[in-house]
Order: structure tokens, then C-alpha cells, then sequence
């Protein structure tokens, strides 16, 4: 095995700001466990609760401010909430109504 360098090594990673759009959130044990059961069709309703929270407030951050001093986070942060506020609507959707059935 050849080693490198202090030249060649890369450079280390840096935090990122606080509110940056494009960091990946900070995820629970918890948060984990209830995606994995929601995938293997075994999650109990509040590991179904919970992926939904985790979706919509965490990943997407559907109700945080989306706008950022550059562009590009901006447009990044605007592109996540959308994804949010997408779920929260077919949550919200009266599905008979739409079909044209009673709002029953």
C-alpha cells in the first residue's frame, strides 16, 4: 500500500452553517428504525407518524424560511419544501371530492 503525502491528502471537512439548505439533517436512532419498519410494512402508527414528521418538518423543511443569501440555496431550499408541501397535500386531499363524490 503506497502512502500519500501531507500534500496529497484531502483537505478536511469543514461544518457547514447552521440552516444551509443542502446539509443533511441530523437523524435519530428512532428516525432510522421507523423508516426501515415503514419499509418492511411492519411499522407500528407512530413510526408512521414519525416518518412523516421526519419527511415533512426535517427533510423537506416545508415551514422554514426558504430564502437564503445566495441563489443557489435559496432555489435548493425551495425545491425541498416543495416535495413537503407536495405530501402535505395529498394528506389534506378529500379524495372523493376530487372524484366528483359527496364531501362525506
Amino acid at each position: 500500500m503506497v502512502e500519500r503525502s501531507l500534500k496529497e491528502q484531502p483537505a478536511p471537512r469543514r461544518k457547514l452553517p447552521p440552516g444551509t439548505p443542502w446539509a443533511p439533517f441530523a437523524w435519530e436512532p428512532a428516525d432510522v428504525t421507523a423508516f426501515q419498519a415503514m419499509m418492511a410494512g411492519t411499522a407500528e402508527p407512530s413510526q408512521q407518524r414519525r416518518v412523516l414528521d421526519v419527511l415533512i418538518v426535517k427533510l423537506s423543511g416545508t415551514y422554514e424560511f426558504h430564502y437564503h443569501e445566495s441563489q443557489r440555496d435559496t432555489d435548493f431550499a425551495l425545491g425541498r419544501a416543495f416535495v413537503g408541501q407536495q405530501i402535505v397535500k395529498l394528506l389534506r386531499l378529500n379524495v372523493s371530492r376530487e372524484q366528483g363524490g359527496s364531501d362525506a
